[in-house]
């Protein structure tokens, strides 16, 4: 079986965690931050509400129903939509859109393999 990590991801006053393979959970952290740095740099009137990784736990164990836990290739296809609607024409938004699709690439790929 597989080990994952979780994410926990804060924002607009809700937490969640996002399950990650071991292997890739660093990877949304550091994506998580550059679209953060980047992310004010977007002109177009539409920007996707962008939460912060706050921290990488290899267990989780939740007392509290109203938190979730979300599958990571589910939350990269999410953010990857998300982005991809954004209407930009001043910031080369597709430097992060391309960053986003190569974590939903190899996680495909680890979920094709994997499970």
């Amino acid at each position: 079986m597989p080990t994952m990590r979780y994410v926990l991801m804060n924002g607009n006053s809700t937490i969640f965690f996002v399950e990650m393979p071991e292997s890739h959970a660093y990877q949304l952290s550091a994506l998580n931050l550059r679209l953060h740095k980047e992310i004010d740099k977007l002109t177009a009137d539409h920007v996707p509400q962008l939460p912060y990784a706050v921290a990488e736990c290899d267990n989780v164990e939740l007392h509290d129903s109203s938190i979730r836990i979300v599958s990571g290739l589910d939350y990269i296809n999410e953010l990857e939509q998300e982005f991809a609607a954004v209407k930009e024409s001043a910031y080369p938004l597709i430097a992060l859109l391309t960053e986003i699709r190569a974590l939903q690439a190899q996680l495909e790929q680890w979920y094709e393999e994997e499970l």
